[in-house]
């Protein structure tokens, strides 16, 4: 089993942060920011959805090296 690549599941999460915090800044029941304001949404969303997606794959790895590494004994 391979394993996976936790620069590539961090871009994605990225991704998914910058996407999530947009539909959020642009839904039309939410307050107005500033634009400063709306920057640091985004940045925050987007390392907050890296480092989770991360994290994810790095206990993924983990778990899976060890169930490994049993089934060869």
């Amino acid at each position: 089993m391979r394993e996976w690549k936790v620069e590539r599941a961090m871009a994605y999460g990225a991704t998914l942060g910058v996407a999530a915090a947009m539909i959020k800044l642009f839904a039309p029941w939410g307050a107005r920011h500033s634009m400063a304001g709306n920057l640091r949404e985004v940045a925050g969303a987007a390392l907050a959805f890296a480092l989770l997606c991360g994290i994810a794959v790095l206990i993924r790895n983990v778990i899976a090296r060890r169930l490994l590494r049993s089934e060869v004994r």
